[in-house]
């Protein structure tokens, strides 16, 4: 698996996880997604800051859906110190 950068310490909201027992899917995929680039589902200026993020160091979010069909984000801080699995809500 070729990642794009550094997650940093992996945290999750009490949310997140929530949503991920409820769903039976693991943090890992959502994070592997992630670091590989892969965005989900946001926007195309989300997408083209995250793309400039890669090069200036700035904050990454990525959004997916559970197989249950709820709302996952994945958000790496700038420092790329640590990397946090939330529910849109709880941002």
């Amino acid at each position: 698996m070729q990642t794009k950068f550094p997650l940093g310490h992996v945290v999750a909201t009490p949310g997140a996880l929530e949503l991920l027992h409820d769903s039976g899917e693991s943090p890992s995929i959502f994070l592997s997604r992630h670091s590989q680039g892969d965005w989900g589902e946001v926007c195309q200026e989300d997408r083209q800051l995250n793309d400039q993020a890669l090069v200036d160091g700035s904050r990454l979010l990525s959004a997916y859906r559970t197989a249950k069909g709820e709302r996952l984000w994945v958000i790496t801080e700038a420092d790329r110190s640590s990397t946090c699995l939330l529910r849109p809500d709880e941002y």
